[in-house]
């Protein structure tokens, strides 16, 4: 099926979250399923079941309130976001599956830096170690999917530590970079984009 790839460059949240939700209101039967990378400025952002209390400072960095799922995490220059719109239905894909082609393509793309990403029980995204190095919440509204997955790539990580990081207090975090692996974010954009694709290839 056919997939659209587009670099947005840096974009700010709020105004991307409503074109996500305008895009998916809009679709029609044929419309094609696209992956949308970027950046935002720093802003850490509140999953719908999320609780304000994991926010643990005021660092003065603004706080979005979302539709997607999971809890509290933090957005800014230096990390990845791709978000995957799709039609799951028409891809025959069920919202769990759609997690672990996410979380594969990751750990696919550290392999190839002979890094070791690993899955951890109950708490979606990918780890190096005790290290959270991404994160993903999605948002379904009659099969169409939006929101996605955050990959730390050469970031400031300090913001992280005024958050419990998607709920889970003194939880670490890690980025490519201090992993070993030389990528600029536009190159591991890019890279992950295209493992991401290889995994909805695979479930069709």
């Amino acid at each position: 099926m056919p997939l659209l790839l587009r670099h947005l460059g840096r974009r700010d949240y709020r105004s991307t979250w409503q074109a996500m939700v305008d895009f998916s209101a809009g679709r029609e039967a044929g419309t094609t399923d696209e992956l949308w990378c970027c950046e935002h400025p720093p802003v850490f952002t509140l999953g719908q079941a999320g609780k304000s209390e994991h926010l643990l400072a005021d660092l003065g960095i603004p706080l979005v309130k979302t539709d997607r799922g999971g809890q509290i995490t933090y957005h800014g220059p230096g990390q990845v976001v791709i978000y995957l719109l799709l039609d799951l239905a028409r891809r025959h894909l069920r919202v769990r599956e759609l997690v672990i082609a996410i979380e594969q393509a990751v750990i696919d793309l550290l392999a190839e830096h002979d890094v070791l990403g690993e899955r951890h029980a109950g708490a979606p995204g990918v780890y190096v170690g005790p290290a959270k190095l991404a994160a993903l919440g999605l948002r379904v509204r009659k099969s169409f999917c939006y929101h996605g997955v955050s990959l730390n790539v050469d970031m400031d990580l300090s913001p992280f530590a005024a958050i419990n990081p998607c709920g889970y207090a003194g939880m670490p975090v890690t980025q490519t970079r201090d992993l070993g692996i030389v990528l600029t974010p536009g190159q591991a954009a890019t890279a992950l984009a295209e493992h991401l694709a290889r995994q909805l290839e695979r479930k069709q």
